[in-house]
């Protein structure tokens, strides 16, 4: 197996880590991902303590693997740092995204038991990040599909970053086959983080509409932009360019209703808000972001996240025996 840094550190048997996604990185999926040995996401942002208790309880009753939970700092307030104690107490990796890094959510990671991981964009963020005494540290390159920290290429943020700080490295953006991932491997990181293609998980729950999208889609499909942001705003991100243009095209102020997975509540969909279009969606997802990286070329079909897992670390394994 590809034993690494990651590995031994998280307790998992394969270095993958899945992405937080919205209502993507549900309970199924981070259960079917850390069940397969790789580490699960549960992106729990927002969410009342008592309610995540009892997701993240019964998380652990579906699985003995490896899951996480990922907040957004610009959506975890004063009010929130209950939440990330709940979560650290429930789950191995704590992990924060958009936002300087900050020890004392660290220290509220560490008190609670778990791992602080902190996606980041640049070395200088990087080297704050392990100052804020973070246990792993994710490097997203511009390649990646969803929001984007990063502004150069994953390759070259690598290259900074790994010279930079001593904890284990993550990389992430543009990683969809196993070829990438032993390339990011090759290159230094512990890990690599996969968002795109558990987009088309069976567990994720995607729409169709936006899982078609993304079976269809070419890397030159995607494109970088701060449409989407009425909700999240100067937040650049990728996404299939023919979602923004039906976003563009649509007459209206409204695309449709999205409905939450655990509290089944209604909530009106703005033209550019930035949601993950999950089944419960309705109305017109075509023009919903559908949030895809330039490995978007490795989505071929919908598919079990377990089967997602052994193709890409299957490939990489054989890879990186015949490459060493």
């Amino acid at each position: 197996m590809l034993n690494t840094r990651f590995t031994e550190l998280v307790g998992c048997s394969i270095p993958i880590q899945q992405a937080g996604m919205g209502g993507l990185a549900n309970p199924q999926l981070a259960a079917a991902v850390a069940s397969a040995g790789a580490q699960g996401m549960v992106s729990v942002a927002g969410l009342p303590t008592d309610l995540l208790a009892g997701i993240l309880d019964n998380l652990r009753k579906e699985t003995s693997g490896v899951f996480g939970c990922n907040f957004l700092i610009p959506f975890v307030g004063e009010e929130h740092r209950e939440a990330v104690a709940v979560a650290a107490s429930r789950s191995r990796v704590i992990d924060f995204f958009w936002g300087e890094p900050d020890s004392s959510l660290v220290q509220i990671v560490h008190s609670g038991g778990a791992l602080a991981c902190w996606q980041v964009g640049s070395k200088t963020e990087a080297v704050k990040a392990a100052e804020a005494g973070c246990d792993l540290i994710v490097a997203q390159g511009i390649e990646a599909g969803g929001h984007i920290r990063g502004r150069i290429g994953l390759l070259a943020l690598l290259s900074e970053v790994l010279e930079a700080v001593e904890v284990p490295v993550i990389a992430a953006g543009g990683i969809g086959s196993g070829r990438a991932m032993a390339a990011a491997l090759a290159t230094g990181a512990s890990a690599v983080r996969i968002g795109t293609r558990f987009a088309a998980a069976a567990e994720a729950g995607a729409h169709p509409v936006y899982v078609k999208a993304l079976i269809k889609a070419a890397p030159e499909d995607t494109v970088y932009t701060e449409a989407f942001g009425a909700n999240w705003p100067n937040a650049p991100h990728r996404v299939l360019r023919s979602s923004l243009e039906a976003a563009q095209a649509f007459p209206d102020d409204i695309v449709g209703v999205a409905t939450n997975i655990y509290t089944n509540q209604k909530r009106p969909i703005r033209r550019f808000d930035a949601f993950a279009a999950t089944a419960l969606f309705t109305g017109h997802v075509e023009a919903m972001p559908h949030w895809a990286g330039e490995s978007v070329v490795g989505v071929k079909r919908l598919q079990p996240a377990a089967e997602i897992i052994r193709e890409l670390s299957g490939e990489a394994e054989d890879l990186l025996r015949r490459w060493c």
